[in-house]
């Protein structure tokens, strides 16, 4: 499958200091190196610009000054460092991880423990030039959503997703694997059926501690060439392989236009439906909504080459 998005998020961060400007350093880290990354966390809306006012993150005198100074700030970071990273940088997590380590919020280091946390690194997305107010901020906060549901799925894996089952379980590792790549082979299946469109793909598993959602918007061409986030495309296959793996019930559902421009501009509206409650996933035996989104019984996978 190909795609055109960002790579995974796992930053390498370990030094001090950044470039600087009215969005202040200290919610920024760099590595010191043969290659040298730029991370910053971002207020992603006007409410908590405010909240974190008493923390001293930013001199400007409103978000969207706030917002200028930032977008700034990462176009000089751009010229200078090889990868520019980015995160959403809230509020609230952030005023739990120093309770819970004991931190005082307003100092530079709370900030820099904070950005750089392990746990929260699936967060990270690389900036590349993007309008801040367009659509990079909004996938901020969905890669928070999104690396608190990968979080969920790494912690019912015992680790296996990012490596935390401890270097002598080999065999757990190859079982999360074959799960993880039985999952994208589904979601390959779900595309080829459909063929050319644009389309959103919404799953669910019903998990412990918590359902597991996913959502991505995809685009695929003619040639099978398909458009998708990278981080999107992670947590679906990830929340695929948790239910594989676990044998969780399980709903998806696909829909969107299905056509091309190459066949004439012809569209038409599709959604089909899938369920799982073990090892496989088939047409789902009923209509489902899903959502708010409804959708007929998909075709089976089975028979998608």
């Amino acid at each position: 499958m190909s795609r055109k998005g960002r790579a995974r998020r796992i930053s390498d961060c370990t030094g001090g200091g950044g470039p600087r400007s009215h969005a202040r350093a200290p919610h920024q880290r760099r590595v010191e190196g043969a290659q040298q990354t730029f991370v910053i966390g971002v207020l992603a809306s006007a409410a908590d610009f405010e909240r974190a006012r008493a923390w001293r993150l930013s001199d400007a005198p409103d978000y969207e000054r706030y917002l200028t100074d930032t977008a700034r700030l990462l176009a000089e970071a751009r010229r200078r460092f090889d990868t520019v990273r980015a995160r959403m940088f809230h509020p609230q997590d952030f005023a739990e991880f120093c309770v819970l380590h004991g931190l005082d919020p307003a100092e530079p280091a709370a900030r820099d423990r904070y950005l750089v946390n392990p746990p929260l690194q699936t967060q990270l997305l690389a900036y590349q030039g993007e309008e801040l107010a367009g659509d990079f901020v909004p996938r901020l906060v969905r890669a928070r959503e999104n690396g608190l549901t990968l979080c969920h799925a790494d912690l019912l894996l015992d680790g296996g997703l990012y490596g935390g089952a401890g270097e002598s379980d080999d065999e757990h590792r190859r079982w999360v694997r074959a799960a993880y790549q039985r999952g994208a082979e589904v979601f390959r299946r779900m595309l080829v059926g459909a063929g050319a469109g644009v389309y959103e793909l919404r799953l669910r598993v019903d998990a412990p501690g918590g359902k597991l959602s996913a959502a991505a918007r995809i685009l695929q061409w003619e040639d099978g060439v398909v458009r998708i986030n990278d981080e999107d495309l992670e947590l679906l296959c990830a929340v695929l392989c948790a239910g594989l793996a676990l044998e969780l019930p399980a709903v998806a559902v696909l829909h969107g236009s299905q056509g091309s421009a190459a066949a004439g501009g012809h569209f038409r509206p599709a959604a089909w439906a899938w369920s799982s409650d073990g090892p496989d996933w088939e047409p789902s035996a009923r209509p489902v909504r899903l959502d708010g989104v409804a959708a007929q019984p998909g075709y089976s996978l089975g028979t998608v080459c």
